[in-house]
């Protein structure tokens, strides 16, 4: 079942008949011309020939760059997830249910489009990675298979978390990500997509740091929401740590990704207003880790961003909201410049 958002195909105006015969010929034209025009409304539209319209979400023009939330980062002692992204797995029987679809919404999948030709941060290439794929739900034996993350053996991807009301991970990140990539792209940026919900399945979480790592990006940034308990609440940014085994070697990046999760995390906590988790990274809104192989396979700076948890009823009020999504999308983007613009 794929998970599209809420939508409606708007039910057809009927056709008039003309009941009984005129006796007139001039009078017998009048409701002839108006039968036609009728006919040619009930079949155009959404799902005539005439493609129906739609507003674009509007977007905080607001930039700039703020000070580190904190210098030090606290490694989780238990991750609230499991596999490579952690996350609890959702039934996958319910739709989301996050607000009216617009051209950012994972429902109507707008293209890639093409970098402005000048701005801030022309020549540079972001590569977004909407954490999970609305299809892995029907891909269990493919997202199941373990990859080589370096430091072990981990499941190809998960299904990711969803509210207790059925908005899915894989929905909320691809909309984060496509209003993430309005603004980069704003700004002068190329930008690319591990996956823009036109795969089946994944990518699995080493092909995801392949995709970085060939585009050589000058910054990667992962979109997930959390699935732990309720009461635990907030963002959090995870960050590389220093892992040095087999295929993974993070050496070169811990430090310039340290430095792109600081930024974000400070931009994040000014537009959205939101709080640093109370639950992992001691108050700072900062975590390092070295079990997720997106991170540890990545040759080019990468962090996570958790953009609050799922499960927490007040969490889910505004990873639900539209409006919030926007400013979510706009703190990522500000730390993204910030950090390019250095």
């Amino acid at each position: 079942m794929s998970y599209v958002g809420p939508e409606f195909d708007p039910s057809q105006p009927p056709r008039r008949r003309i009941g009984r015969p005129l006796t007139v010929a001039a009078a017998a034209l009048v409701p002839t011309c108006l039968a036609g025009w009728l006919v040619y409304q009930a079949t155009s539209g959404p799902d005539g020939n005439e493609p129906a319209r739609s507003l674009p979400a509007s977007a905080s023009a607001s930039a700039g760059q703020n000070a580190s939330p904190g210098s030090a980062a606290t490694p989780s002692p238990s991750g609230s997830k499991s596999s490579d992204q952690g996350k609890e797995k959702d039934k996958g029987d319910k739709d989301g249910k996050g607000g009216d679809a617009d051209d950012n919404d994972s429902a109507t999948k707008p293209p890639a489009g093409v970098p402005a030709a000048s701005g801030p941060l022309k020549g540079k290439v972001v590569v977004i990675d909407p954490g999970h794929n609305p299809g892995n739900f029907r891909h269990a034996s493919e997202i199941n298979r373990r990859v080589d993350i370096g430091t072990n053996r981990k499941e190809c991807d998960t299904t990711g978390t969803s509210t207790n009301h059925g908005y899915t991970e894989a929905k909320f990140t691809l909309d984060v990500s496509r209003r993430l990539r309005t603004l980069l792209q704003k700004q002068g940026a190329t930008v690319e997509f591990t996956q823009d919900d036109d795969r089946p399945w994944g990518p699995c979480v080493d092909e995801r740091a392949r995709i970085g790592n060939k585009a050589h990006a000058d910054a990667v940034v992962s979109i997930h929401a959390d699935g732990s308990g309720a009461g635990n609440r907030g963002f959090h940014v995870i960050m590389p740590g220093k892992v040095r085994s087999g295929s993974a070697d993070t050496s070169a990046i811990v430090g310039p990704s340290k430095e792109l999760g600081e930024r974000i995390a400070g931009t994040f906590v000014r537009e959205t207003g939101s709080a640093p988790s109370n639950y992992i990274g001691g108050g700072t809104g900062l975590d390092t880790r070295e079990d997720l192989g997106g991170l540890n396979l990545s040759t080019v700076p990468k962090v996570f961003i958790e953009c609050g948890n799922m499960r927490d009823a007040k969490d889910e009020a505004l990873l639900t909201s539209d409006t919030w999504r926007q400013k979510a999308a706009q703190g990522i983007s500000e730390g993204i410049t910030g950090f390019l613009r250095k």
